[in-house]
């Protein structure tokens, strides 16, 4: 990874705060000295004449004015420099380094972002900062904010290229219990006590194979939501994960936990993921290049990381979703080529880069193994191949060795640990909603 290092905000408003005080000093000197020669002569007799003479002080009123102008002129110099833009709907990255003149400057950060794709999806909220050289001709670093547990600072590496690296703030998590009676459709009643559309659709996606939502829950049923979310400080980053679910319906109890490695089990231990695939296609092709976080760019032969697998395969060849989810981009990147990314509950990510043709739509449900696009040589390539990346919690992992949902339970060596994250979890359950109590009492 290529990174320079940047001054934060805070370090910068101190830096800005100690270069206006020394401005400010410079003025009070060259204002005194400038009074002391342009004064009338008396003011410029030695000291014995002056002594008898002076019938008026020398006031230092001149002196503030100088001073607040020299502020003025300092922030309206530092601030020339930084320009901040807040994304808006509609905001693009073409457009907005369009607005900024520096187009030409937006592939060599594009080229940095490669193994990131950070920068293919801006949305409202978050803002980019453009930081200038003294002249404000030249662009020095540029600042992604995605969250507030989530920074990509892209800095200049040397006069065509830039650098990235990314600042992850881990925050705390605080657990909270969400509990809910079945009005209408499960849907509505997870969103109106609080439940995300994405967390919702997750917990639909987790049950699919052992309860029909629509036909099965009836009013009065009710569930229960274990729910954790990211803050940094007192602001909420926008990540959260659900680790616990329990949904009565008359006699009927449906259970959920998420374990240490990033599956859902039942209260018994059961998987309630299907098994993922290992590999994204049907045959075997040769590895061109392995996943490598210190890997030397075979093109621009600097060290990037290379936060994914390379399978070298003739164009055209069927690329298979590894599991079962939910197809969140479908891009068209200048380096990465065409692109799409599937969301796999809420722990899992997959990406597909260099595609010749996609198959399948933003948005669409897809199935383990089942065909989403064709492979190609688009974008930044060296020859036909696929590139195939596994996120897990939001981190590149290697998709050859990582620990994905194989296994039907959990294995016997863990099970005591998990049979105590499951009492811990119905604790929280139990201890926050008396009538989901007296419900399971009455079953």
């Amino acid at each position: 990874m290529n990174a320079s290092w940047i001054l934060s905000p805070q370090e910068r408003k101190a830096l800005r705060r100690k270069r206006m005080l020394r401005v400010g000093l410079v003025a009070v000197v060259l204002v005194g000295l400038l009074s002391y020669f342009v004064s009338t002569p008396r003011y410029r007799q030695p000291l014995s004449a002056s002594i008898e003479t002076v019938s008026e002080p020398v006031t230092a009123e001149p002196l503030e004015p100088a001073l607040k102008l020299a502020e003025e002129v300092t922030e309206e110099e530092v601030e020339d420099r930084v320009v901040v833009h807040a994304i808006t709907n509609g905001d693009t990255l073409s457009t907005i380094f369009d607005q900024l003149g520096i187009h030409s400057v937006m592939y060599q950060i594009l080229a940095a972002d490669e193994s990131l794709l950070a920068l293919d999806v801006l949305r409202p909220g978050q803002h980019l900062t453009f930081t200038f050289d003294e002249d404000g001709s030249r662009l020095l670093s540029m600042e992604l904010f995605i969250d507030p547990g989530k920074q990509v600072l892209y800095s200049r590496f040397d006069n065509d290229s830039f650098g990235y690296e990314e600042i992850i703030h881990p925050g705390q998590w605080q657990q909270q219990l969400l509990d809910g009676e079945i009005n209408g459709s499960f849907y509505l009643s997870a969103i109106g006590v609080g439940l995300s559309e994405m967390e919702t659709a997750n917990i639909t996606n987790l049950f699919r194979d052992h309860l029909n939502f629509t036909r099965d829950m009836r009013p009065g049923d009710r569930f229960q939501v274990v729910r954790s979310r990211q803050f940094v400080g007192e602001e909420f980053t926008g990540q959260s994960r659900v680790e616990g679910v329990r949904i009565l319906r008359r006699q009927r109890e449906h259970t959920a936990f998420l374990f240490e490695d990033g599956s859902y089990y039942d209260d018994k231990g059961e998987s309630l993921a299907r098994a993922f695939r290992r590999y994204p296609i049907s045959a075997q092709y040769r590895i061109s290049s392995a996943f490598n976080p210190a890997r030397k760019h075979p093109i621009t032969g600097r060290v990037t990381p290379h936060n994914g697998v390379d399978f070298a395969m003739p164009t055209g060849t069927s690329i298979l979703s590894t599991g079962d989810g939910v197809v969140t981009r479908v891009m068209s990147h200048p380096y990465a080529g065409k692109y799409v990314e599937i969301q796999h509950g809420s722990q899992y990510l997959t990406r597909y880069l260099h595609l010749h043709r996609i198959l399948v739509k933003r948005g669409q449900t897809v199935k383990r193994g089942e065909r989403i696009a064709l492979s190609g040589n688009t974008g930044r390539s060296t020859g036909p191949h696929l590139h195939f990346e596994l996120h897990v919690r939001g981190r590149p992992v290697n998709p050859i060795t990582a620990n994905i949902p194989m296994a039907a339970s959990v294995p016997k060596d863990k099970r005591n640990d998990f049979n105590q994250l499951v009492e811990q979890l119905v604790a929280v359950m139990e201890n926050g909603s008396h009538k989901i109590a007296a419900l399971e009492t009455n079953r």
